[in-house]
C-alpha cells in the first residue's frame, strides 16, 4: 500500500505464483498500484480502505460520547517469516490489538506498512497479506490505511511490517502500570514460553515429540470479558511479550513502587516447553509470549476474575501465580518448587532476537 491506498489500474495481474518484488513496486508508479491492487486491496478489503485516499475517515462507535482514545505503535521484523501457530501477518494484528487491549479499549482500527525487500518472492507477499486481512477481519478490527516501501535487495531481510492501532476506552476505566497495591493479585491467562519456543524451534529446524505452536492470538475479546467482571478492581494489565513473564512483572514492580512475590509451582508452562527449554539453556520465565496477559487485580475479586477469564477460550488455562508486597527496593521473587525463593530479574541481554 502507498498513501494513495486503492488505486485501480487497468492492467495484467501480477504473476503471484512465480513472481518477485522489484524496484519499481516501491516507486509509486504503475508498477506499485499493481502491486497494491493484486495483494494488499483484496487481502485487506473493507471500507474504509476502499476510500482510497491518504487517510482514512473512521466514525467513532454508536453511543462513544464518554472514554477516550487511545493510540499504539509497534514494528514487526521476526525471524522467520513463517513459523508453527502463524506468521509476521498475523503476528503483526494480534500484537497491536493487543497492545490497545491491555489499556481495557476496544480496538477499532489499524494500519500497516510494509518495507519489502527485492526479489522478495510475490507469492509470499501475498501469503502474508492474507494472513492479516483474515486475522484483522476474526477480531473485527480492520486494516484502513497503510504505505508500502521497496529497499534494495539485501536490506530488509524479507519484510518488515510496521503498524499503528486506535481504540476506545470506556468511560470510568483506568488502567495503568502505576495502580499495582500491595495485597492484590496477579493472575496469568496461560501457559508461558509457547511463542519464543515455537520461533526458536522453527528458527533452528528442530523437532520435538511434540509440535510446539505460537500462542499468537487477539486478547481483546478475554480483555472485554475481564473488564466486565472485575470493573474498577482491575488495576492493570500487560502482555508479556519480549522478555517474557519476568520482564513484564520487574516493569509493574518499579512502576508502581512494589514488590512481587509469585510461586513457581503456579506458573503454568506446557511440558514441551519445558523440555525445549532446558534443552536449549532457556528460562520460561524470559522467554515471549504473543496471546497471553498478566493482570494485576484487588485479592477481594480475585476469584471472580479468575473464573471469568477461565470462561474464555483464551484463558481456560489462567491462574493466580502471585501477590504483590509492600518493597521499597521493588524485586520480584519467587518462591521456588522445592520451598526456596530467588530473585527474578531482568535479562541483561536478549534471550531471543527477532520474536516479533
Amino acid at each position: 500500500m502507498n498513501d494513495q491506498t486503492l488505486p485501480r489500474p487497468r492492467h495484467r495481474r501480477l504473476d503471484v505464483r512465480t513472481g518477485r518484488v522489484e524496484l519499481t513496486h516501491g516507486a509509486g508508479g504503475r508498477a506499485m498500484a499493481q502491486l497494491i491492487a493484486d495483494i494488499f486491496a483484496p487481502a485487506l478489503a473493507n471500507p474504509y480502505l476502499a476510500q482510497g485516499n491518504d487517510q482514512a475517515a473512521m466514525p467513532l462507535p454508536a453511543g462513544a460520547a464518554g472514554g477516550r482514545l487511545v493510540m499504539t505503535t509497534d514494528g514487526y521484523v521476526v525471524s522467520p517469516l513463517f513459523f508453527p501457530g502463524g506468521d509476521i501477518g498475523s503476528l503483526a494484528v494480534h500484537g497491536t490489538i493487543n497492545d490497545i487491549a491491555m489499556s481495557g479499549a476496544v480496538p477499532l482500527w489499524l494500519s500497516a506498512s510494509f518495507i519489502i525487500e527485492e526479489g522478495f518472492p510475490l507469492a509470499d507477499l501475498q501469503r502474508i497479506a492474507a494472513s492479516m486481512g483474515a486475522a484483522a477481519r476474526d477480531a473485527g478490527v480492520p486494516v484502513v490505511t497503510g504505505d508500502t516501501k521497496v529497499v534494495e535487495r539485501g536490506k530488509a531481510d524479507g519484510v518488515f511490517v510496521a503498524t499503528a492501532g486506535v481504540g476506545l476506552v470506556p468511560a470510568g476505566l483506568e488502567l495503568s502500570g502505576d495502580r499495582a497495591r500491595p495485597g492484590d493479585a496477579v493472575l496469568l491467562s496461560g501457559s508461558i514460553g509457547d511463542h519464543g519456543v515455537a520461533i526458536m524451534s522453527s528458527r533452528e529446524n528442530l523437532e520435538f515429540e511434540t509440535a510446539i505452536v505460537s500462542d499468537s492470538a487477539a486478547l481483546h475479546g478475554l480483555v472485554a470479558a475481564m473488564v466486565a467482571a472485575a470493573g474498577p478492581s482491575l488495576r492493570l494489565m500487560r502482555d508479556p511479550t519480549r522478555g517474557g513473564l519476568a520482564a513484564t512483572l520487574n516493569e509493574v514492580a518499579h512502576q508502581s513502587g512494589v514488590g512481587i512475590v509469585i510461586e513457581e509451582e503456579a506458573i503454568p508452562v506446557k511440558p514441551e516447553v519445558a523440555a525445549a527449554c532446558e534443552l536449549l539453556g532457556l528460562e520460561p520465565l524470559n522467554v515471549a509470549n504473543e496471546g497471553k496477559l498478566v493482570a494485576v487485580v484487588a485479592a477481594e475479586v480475585a476469584d471472580t476474575l479468575l473464573a471469568a477469564m477461565r470462561a474464555h477460550p483464551l484463558g481456560r488455562d489462567a491462574a493466580c501465580v502471585g501477590t504483590v508486597v509492600d518493597d521499597p527496593h521493588r524485586f520480584v521473587q519467587m518462591t521456588t518448587a522445592f520451598g526456596g525463593g530467588r530473585i527474578v530479574d531482568w535479562l541483561a541481554g536478549e534471550q531471543l532476537p527477532r520474536i516479533c
